[in-house]
């Protein structure tokens, strides 16, 4: 045989060998198995002194919701929650998949405490998939963005009568667009959203009012190719004077852990943030629910020295990219 074609045998051997040992790795580090089971995202309530220092309260057992809490459809997984109150009431909004459709929808859960939940119903369902529904309010008016990227829009819906009946009020945005985030800051909307084939781009819109219209931010793509820092992975946060964004880290393997960012700069021409910190402010536990990964957080602070936080996270079995 050639030299040539020997070096060529021993350089594919050696990329095939690495590329196994890469598939053990992540099979023992992640929970990775053949099952196709969707039992495998489920929600937790996070406590700390701020949105960046969460950990598990033993005020609760983890999981506090798990898709055998969901009655009103075949569930196959619960993730990417949302919380907010309302008068002396905490609720939940959550995606929930649906096993019958291949789609998710978007369910609500309530509670007394904060800390112990008990599932209603479903009240958001499309012909598309719905996910991350992220609730608000404006002017009174309760208001929720769901993830809807299958209908190819950023679709807006307001609350008929909070909690259980919502319409259908416009689309935002005319893009396919993934996990949505808006906030108000310095008298203007910002939205922003990442793609669904990688989740490693980053783009920012703003409105002078929330139904628009909206405009693509001049700096798009803030990020490009980083499968570490593009994709939202919860509401965007203010905290001392800071306005923090959460980042999916999904390099490796989707749903990995969540990174802080401070947005240093701010406006419709600028954009700037900077890593809080080098630790995760959620990352996968290696045993339990949790063990395999966690890449959403909706924080709420209760009082000066107390933040409460809704977060999910990953057990067993294959990580599902359609979340």
């Amino acid at each position: 045989m050639p030299i040539f074609l020997m070096s060529l045998s021993l350089i594919l051997g050696f990329i095939f060998f690495v590329l196994a040992l890469l598939g053990c790795l992540a099979y023992f580090l992640y929970g990775w198995s053949p099952s196709l089971t969707k039992d495998k995202w489920s929600i937790g309530i996070y406590t700390g002194i701020s949105p960046l220092e969460l950990n598990p309260t033993k005020q609760v057992k983890n999981p506090v919701l798990t898709a055998q809490d969901v009655t009103d459809i075949d569930a196959g997984f619960i993730a990417d929650p949302f919380i907010t109150k309302k008068n002396s009431n905490w609720y939940l909004f959550f995606e929930v998949f649906n096993n019958v459709t291949q789609k998710g929808e978007i369910g609500y859960a309530v509670s007394k405490d904060s800390f112990h939940w008990e599932y209603q119903q479903i009240v958001l369902s499309e012909s598309f998939h719905l996910s991350y529904p992220q609730v608000f309010t404006w002017r009174n008016e309760y208001y929720m963005i769901p993830e809807s990227y299958e209908a190819k829009s950023v679709r807006l819906y307001k609350a008929n009568k909070f909690p259980g009946e919502w319409q259908y009020e416009k689309a935002l945005l005319e893009k396919v667009a993934v996990d949505a985030s808006i906030f108000f800051c310095s008298n203007k909307w910002w939205m922003f959203a990442s793609n669904p084939d990688h989740s490693n781009l980053l783009n920012l819109y703003y409105a002078d009012e929330l139904y628009g219209p909206w405009r693509e931010h001049p700096r798009n793509p803030l990020i490009k190719n980083n499968r570490h820092f593009a994709r939202p992975g919860g509401r965007v946060t203010f905290f001392e004077g800071k306005i923090i964004r959460f980042a999916q880290d999904d390099w490796l393997v989707y749903g990995n852990k969540v990174r802080a960012f401070e947005i240093t700069k701010l406006t419709e021409t600028a954009y700037e943030e900077k890593l809080i910190c080098r630790k995760p402010v959620l990352s996968r536990t290696g045993f339990g629910w949790n063990r395999s990964g966690m890449h959403h957080l909706d924080p709420l602070q209760i009082d000066n020295n107390l933040w409460i936080a809704a977060v999910d996270g990953f057990g067993k079995g294959r990580v599902d990219t359609h979340i």
